[in-house]
C-alpha cells in the first residue's frame, strides 16, 4: 500500500481545535412536519439525515474503535477519540427525531431498515482470516468514511451559512439540531482524512472509495426524499425529482448542485486537505451559542 503523494496535502494549522463531545437537549413537540414553511420538499430532503445518520455514525464509531490499535501518532489518536464521542452524540440526537416523525404520521421504519442493512451487513464486519484480508477491509472502510466526511463537512458548512432557511421561517429547533451537528462536522472535518493518510493514504484507494461513497450517498438521498414525499400523509401526490433538488438549491433552501459538483475535484486533488475548507472559528462560535447545548449545560448545572 502506497503512502506517498506527489504533493503532500498541507493542513491549515490554525483550523485544528481539541475535540469534545457536547451534550445537547432538544424538545420536538412544537416542530411541525413541514418545518420549512410552504416547502415540504426542502424539509423532507434534509429530513433524510435523520434516517441515514443514526446507523451511519454508529458504523463510523464501530470502525474507528477497530482502527485505534493502528494509530501511532498520539495527537491523531486524541482527535479520533474526540471524533468518536461527537459522532456517538450525533447518532443519538438524530435518532430522537424519529419518534416525533411517527407521531406526525410518517413512519420511517421501512427506509431505516434498509439503511441498517447497508451499514450492518454490506459494510459491516466480515468473516476474514487475520492478516492482509482483514486489514484490507478495515482500510477500505476507513477510506470510505474519509470520503463521506468530506460531504458531511460540506453540508455542515452549507447549513451554517444557509440564511434562506432563516428568511423562510424554518423551525428553530430543527435548525439548531442541523447547525449544532454541522458545526461539529466542520470542527472535526480533518480527522477522518488524516486518519486515512496515517494508516494507508493510497491515492487509488482514495479515488475508488470516493466513487463508492458518492454513488451510495446520491442513491440513498434521492430514495429517502422520495420515501418521505410519497409517505407524507398530508401530500396525496407527493413526489421528489432532481429538478426539485436543483431548483431548491438555486433558491438557497438546499445545497446548490453546482457547489456539490465543484467539491468533487477538490477532494480528488492530490493537494487536498479538509482544513482548507470551512471555518473552525465560525463552527466553534455557533457551538458556544447553540440553544440545545446551552439547555443541556443549564440542566446539568441544576442537577
Amino acid at each position: 500500500m502506497s503512502h506517498t503523494h506527489a504533493r503532500p496535502p498541507l493542513p491549515v494549522a490554525s483550523e485544528r481545535t481539541p475535540l469534545k463531545a457536547r451534550k445537547v437537549s432538544f424538545s420536538w413537540e412544537d416542530t411541525p412536519l413541514h418545518w420549512v414553511p410552504g416547502d415540504p420538499f426542502a424539509g423532507h430532503t434534509i429530513n433524510v439525515l435523520h434516517l441515514l445518520l443514526p446507523a451511519g455514525e454508529r458504523w463510523f464509531v464501530h470502525v474507528y474503535r477497530q482502527v485505534l490499535p493502528y494509530i501511532t501518532d498520539a495527537r491523531l489518536r486524541e482527535d479520533v477519540i474526540g471524533f468518536i464521542g461527537q459522532e456517538a452524540m450525533h447518532s443519538q440526537a438524530h435518532d430522537e427525531v424519529l419518534p416525533h416523525l411517527r407521531e406526525l404520521g410518517l413512519d420511517p421504519t421501512p427506509y431505516t431498515a434498509q439503511v441498517d442493512w447497508l451499514f450492518e451487513k454490506l459494510l459491516g464486519d466480515r468473516t476474514l482470516p487475520p492478516g492482509r484480508a482483514r486489514r484490507w477491509w478495515l482500510m477500505e472502510r476507513v477510506a470510505i468514511i474519509a470520503a463521506i466526511e468530506h460531504y458531511t463537512a460540506f453540508l455542515g458548512d452549507w447549513v451554517l451559512n444557509a440564511e434562506e432557511l432563516d428568511r423562510r421561517g424554518a423551525d428553530p429547533t430543527m435548525l439548531d439540531l442541523l447547525r449544532w451537528h454541522g458545526a461539529e462536522e466542520v470542527e472535526h472535518r480533518s480527522v477522518a482524512f488524516e486518519l486515512f493518510l496515517h494508516v494507508d493514504g493510497g491515492y487509488r484507494r482514495r479515488a475508488r472509495t470516493w466513487a463508492t461513497a458518492f454513488t451510495a450517498l446520491v442513491f440513498l438521498w434521492q430514495r429517502g426524499a422520495r420515501f418521505f414525499m410519497e409517505n407524507d400523509p398530508t401530500l396525496p401526490a407527493g413526489r421528489a425529482s432532481f429538478k426539485d433538488f436543483y431548483l431548491s438549491g438555486q433558491q438557497g433552501v438546499l445545497p446548490a448542485t453546482g457547489d456539490m459538483l465543484k467539491s468533487i475535484p477538490r477532494y480528488l486533488s492530490r493537494s487536498y486537505h479538509p482544513s482548507q475548507e470551512g471555518s473552525t472559528a465560525q463552527a466553534v462560535a455557533y457551538l458556544a451559542g447553540s440553544p440545545a447545548a446551552r439547555a443541556a449545560a443549564t440542566a446539568e448545572e441544576g442537577v
